[in-house]
This record gives C-alpha cells, sequence and structure tokens, in this order.
C-alpha cells in the first residue's frame, strides 16, 4: 500500500471490464479523469457469468478489509444470456442469473456505509458481426440479452442501485462493437458519458464527482495545461479519434 490514502473505485465484471483498460477504453477514461483523485481498480474476467462471479465476489470484496472502495461498477449478464444449447455455453437461467447478482450486490452494498454502485444492465450485441468475425453467434441474441438486461434493472430498481441499461444504449447503433460483443471507442464513450451522469447527478456523501473531489497535492502545484485536458476529457469524452482508428483486432477468444 502507497500513499496517500484516495477513494477506491472498483470495476468489477468479465471480458467488457477486463478490456475497458485498452487505450480509449471507459475504464482507461475513468482511470484518466480520477487521476490525483481516486485509485481504479480493476477486476474483470473474460468469458465469466454470474455464477462464477458468485464463487469469488467474497475474496474480490472481502468484508474484513481495512478499506472498502467507495464506487463499485458492477457488469454482468451477457455471458449468462447465451443460448444454453450452444457448445460450451456460458447460460446461466434467468432466475439463477437474478439471485446470483442480489448476493454480490447486496454484499457489496453492506461494505460500507460510504460504499455506492452502478449497475450495467446485460448489453446489446451485433448478431451479423460476431457471425463475420467468429464464423458463429456464440450463441449471443439480442432477444436473449434484452430478456436478461430488463431483469436486470428491474433488481437495480428493487435494490435501489443506479443501473444503466446497457441494451438500449447500444442496440442498433453502428461503430460501437470491434465483434459484435465487444466496445470499440464509440461505445466505451457511450458508456462513459452514463456512469458520469450517474456519478454528477448523484446525490451521494461525500460526493464522487470529479469536479468536487480534492486534487491530490494541489497545495504543492498543479499543471494548468494538464488540468485542462482532464477538464476537457469530462465535457466531451473521449472524441480524440475516430472509433474505426481505436478498433482492436481481438478475433481470437
Amino acid at each position: 500500500m502507497i500513499g496517500p490514502s484516495r477513494p477506491l473505485f472498483a470495476l468489477f465484471g468479465s471480458s467488457i471490464v477486463e478490456l475497458s483498460s485498452t487505450y480509449n477504453g471507459w475504464g482507461a477514461t475513468l482511470t484518466f479523469l480520477y487521476a490525483r483523485k481516486a485509485d481504479i481498480f480493476l477486476r474483470g474476467y473474460g468469458g465469466w457469468n454470474s455464477r462464477k462471479a458468485l464463487e469469488i465476489y467474497e475474496k474480490v470484496f472481502p468484508k474484513d478489509a481495512e478499506i472498502h472502495p467507495s464506487l463499485v461498477i458492477i457488469y454482468f449478464g451477457g455471458n449468462d444470456s447465451a443460448d444454453p444449447n450452444f457448445p460450451y455455453s456460458s447460460y446461466v437461467p434467468l432466475d439463477e442469473y437474478v439471485e446470483n447478482m442480489r448476493k454480490i450486490v447486496l454484499h457489496i452494498k453492506d461494505l460500507s456505509e460510504k460504499t455506492r454502485l452502478i449497475m450495467l444492465s446485460a448489453p446489446a450485441v451485433n448478431e451479423e458481426q460476431i457471425v463475420k468475425t467468429y464464423g458463429v453467434n456464440l450463441g449471443r441474441t439480442n432477444e436473449r440479452s434484452k430478456i436478461y438486461a430488463e431483469a436486470g434493472i428491474k433488481l437495480g430498481e428493487e435494490l435501489g442501485v443506479p443501473t444503466i441499461d446497457f441494451f438500449e444504449a447500444l442496440y442498433g447503433q453502428p461503430d460501437v462493437f470491434w465483434d459484435g460483443m465487444h466496445l470499440t471507442a464509440k461505445g466505451s464513450d457511450i458508456l462513459f458519458k452514463k456512469i458520469a451522469k450517474i456519478v454528477k447527478e448523484a446525490k451521494w456523501e461525500p460526493s464522487l464527482d470529479w469536479d468536487k473531489m480534492p486534487t491530490e497535492f494541489a497545495d504543492i502545484g498543479t499543471d494548468a495545461h494538464l488540468e485542462n485536458l482532464i477538464k476537457g476529457t469530462e465535457d466531451n469524452i473521449i472524441g480524440i479519434t475516430k472509433p474505426k482508428s481505436q478498433e482492436i483486432n481481438l478475433a481470437t477468444k
């Protein structure tokens, strides 16, 4: 552990989280935006579903830890929604998925009175692009994803947790996936804006909005040019380069 202590933000989920640290990914943008304000911890596990997450969530978020996260952004559901008849499917039945997420969310909420959560629902996919990239649809369809997305949103409402409708945010949008499932810079841009909106409008105390959090060692000095650059990132979110130039060629899983 190194000092000084900062608020901790944890991103917990499957490949949408694991790949978020890539250049212009939503996790990378969060890390850039909150430089000198919070530390971003990424716990992403490609290919995982909520059943696998249930095996390790208490290790990722131990109740006896000295410091608990100030914000957890949690995403599972895309892999859960896969067609059960697809070979080696990551499918989890809908009722089980909801209960798995309930257990994980309630555990995180109980870590600390100051631990805040944002849930992401199951996302839309581009079925044609998946087949073009992998040769098969990998059991992923919008028809199935939407059912899991709606269940996740309903759970978030029940538990009082802000939930991003990740399906509606991506459905039918061009250039948001590089393989039909994983986000390009444009897809990350869309997600980041929705996260930033929730954080800015939340009535959390203390606030986790970038503008309202103290800058580490500001009394010693800051780089005005860099501060303006970061502020511009918050206002214009990603946009330094065109989405297609940031696509990642990871055609093999």
